[in-house]
């Protein structure tokens, strides 16, 4: 059965390794039910509000199973939240979910709308962490299992312990491993891309773009 394992929430805090001084990605687990909105989980702020949150980045996830994975490629232990997820998972293959998928977790509804691409912030916060973080945007993406962000579809609550139920599956087969290597290392896969009915308006419109440009 896939459980949600862990809720994690963070403040916009003063962060050096950040680009603007500032940053969110200080993820902590919390204890009970914690409301979810539309622009996502209540007591979380987003920094830089120009590339990560609103609706189609309200919540994002991050298997248990993966981030155990890197604990053992980094040789050390990664708690939950440590990868600046809202969600960590356990008993579900989010990267093979399929873009557009909806998930009923608690009494809240998501679709899966996006993935995260990884920056610089991200390597710097690893580095606090005290990670090898050594070339890191190109080692996680090489991963191509980046994690989704998720749209809330249906506000409600969440809390550790509640079941995952996938509740509609769109069956274009476009996942959010594809969606990821579509937008950086396979270009060629942004096509596919356009099958995806409500395909966020940056993703889509780059996917246009590469197949105007090809007659």
């Amino acid at each position: 059965m896939a459980i949600l394992h862990s809720v994690n929430v963070g403040l916009d805090r003063d962060a050096p390794y950040a680009n603007l001084g500032h940053s969110g990605m200080d993820k902590r687990p919390v204890a009970g039910r914690v409301a979810v909105r539309t622009l996502g989980l209540e007591g979380d702020q987003v920094g830089d509000t120009k590339h990560h949150g609103g609706v189609d980045q309200a919540v994002y996830v991050f298997a248990r199973e993966d981030l155990d994975w890197w604990a053992a490629e980094l040789g050390q232990e990664i708690r939950d939240g440590m990868f600046a997820e809202n969600l960590t998972t356990r008993g579900l293959d989010v990267n093979g979910a399929e873009v557009g998928e909806r998930w009923r977790i608690g009494t809240a509804e998501f679709e899966v709308a996006s993935v995260r691409i990884p920056c610089n912030d991200f390597k710097g916060w690893m580095g606090v962490g005290g990670y090898d973080n050594r070339a890191w945007v190109k080692r996680f993406g090489a991963v191509g299992r980046p994690g989704p962000y998720l749209r809330v579809l249906v506000e409600g609550e969440v809390g550790a312990g509640d079941e995952i139920a996938v509740v509609h599956r769109p069956g274009h087969g476009v996942t959010v491993s594809t969606m990821y290597r579509a937008l950086t290392t396979r270009t060629d896969l942004l096509p596919e891309l356009l099958r995806v009915e409500g395909l966020v308006a940056e993703a889509r419109e780059t996917a246009e773009k590469y197949v105007a440009a090809r007659g």
